[in-house]
């Protein structure tokens, strides 16, 4: 397997974050746990789906990920995951920090103890509460990373085939027959979207066979499995319905522009740089959730909820450019090199 720029993953990915953003903004800060006193009913209908970005960045995740580890370099994967998350997750972390102790009112708090653990991105394992409820994410994200580096550890890049044939049939297996320890170190929940993403990537270095098509069914069913599942939980925490059709088709989108994506069938969407965009996605990603919602209680309603949701959301991404071009840009080599050394 060779490594490979695909170009329209920066342009999903950027599309993923919006879906997220308005999800927050425009409906869930205000539809549960009274984060945000801005409503924005309107818009909320649509973007009550909006959740589901972070599914589309798991499935992301999972071929991206494995393009990264394709090297077979356990030393090299650690060094570029750990260079590529936490400049910008210590920048935004000590921003949001600042935030909330300016102007997180009644509703938002932090201490110092919490930031500084916060700041390890390791809290979620520890059980310290987040600094912004965006990271949960990321600790999902770093138990797919472990498995990763387990297999090159290994050796057994080169047979990632028969590792992602296995995970999917003992996925499938706690289905029925619940463990715990499994759910949790095989990521149960979201372990469709890893296993489809890799494939994919696999699809795209390898080509296409009856055994990466029928993985990818069998994991299309599991998400959607999974996601059905959850909108019983979702329609009580929220209290509205989130309607199991539009779940559906859009993890059936989601499964089929990575099928374009991984058979080279995006068109000219596949021939653009989407780099700009692309760099934005996680900088917006990690300010984007507390930060916005004390904006939202400090001006709204004095601010229409207009102005607020389109200037927010503009700034974040003025923000998230700045970040990239002043932390992100500035660290990453100077960091990589310096990793390298200690790593021998």
């Amino acid at each position: 397997m060779t490594r490979m720029r695909v170009n329209e993953l920066d342009l999903l990915r950027f599309l993923a974050v919006l879906m997220v953003v308005f999800f927050h903004y425009a409906f869930g800060g205000h539809a549960a746990a009274n984060l945000s006193v801005m409503p924005y009913p309107s818009l909320a209908p649509v973007a009550q789906y909006g959740y589901l970005g972070v599914e589309l960045f798991f499935l992301i995740s999972g071929f991206v990920i494995l393009m990264t580890a394709a090297s077979g370099s356990w030393r090299g994967f650690i060094i570029s995951r750990f260079v590529r998350l936490y400049p910008a997750f210590w920048a935004a972390c000590t921003l949001t920090f600042i935030v909330t102790l300016l102007i997180g009112g009644e509703r938002f708090h932090a201490t110092l103890p919490q930031y500084l653990v916060n700041m390890t991105m390791l809290n979620g394992f520890v059980g310290v509460r987040s600094i912004d409820g965006a990271y949960w994410s990321l600790f999902v994200e770093l138990r797919f990373y472990a498995l990763v580096t387990m297999v090159l550890l290994l050796g057994q890049i080169k047979r990632i085939q028969p590792l992602l044939i296995g995970w999917t049939v003992v996925t499938a297996v706690l289905e029925f027959i619940p463990v715990g320890l499994l759910h949790n170190l095989l990521i149960y929940e979201y372990a469709p979207y890893f296993i489809a993403g890799a494939t994919f990537y696999v699809v795209r270095s390898s080509g296409l066979t009856t055994h990466r098509v029928g993985l990818l069914l069998a994991n299309l069913a599991l998400a959607l499995r999974h996601s059905l599942a959850a909108l019983p939980a979702l329609d009580k925490h929220y209290q509205t319905h989130f309607a199991p059709m539009v779940v559906g088709l859009c993890v059936v989108v989601f499964f089929a522009v990575m099928f374009a994506v991984s058979t080279g069938r995006t068109g000219p969407l596949g021939q653009r740089t989407w780099v700009t965009v692309g760099a934005l996605t996680y900088p917006v990603y990690l300010m984007h959730q507390n930060i916005g919602y004390m904006v939202f209680n400090a001006l709204y309603p004095a601010v229409s909820a207009h102005a607020l949701l389109l200037g927010t959301v503009a700034l974040m991404c003025v923000g998230a450019r700045v970040l990239n071009t002043q932390v992100e840009g500035r660290a990453a080599k100077p960091l990589k090199r310096a990793l390298a050394r200690v790593a021998g």
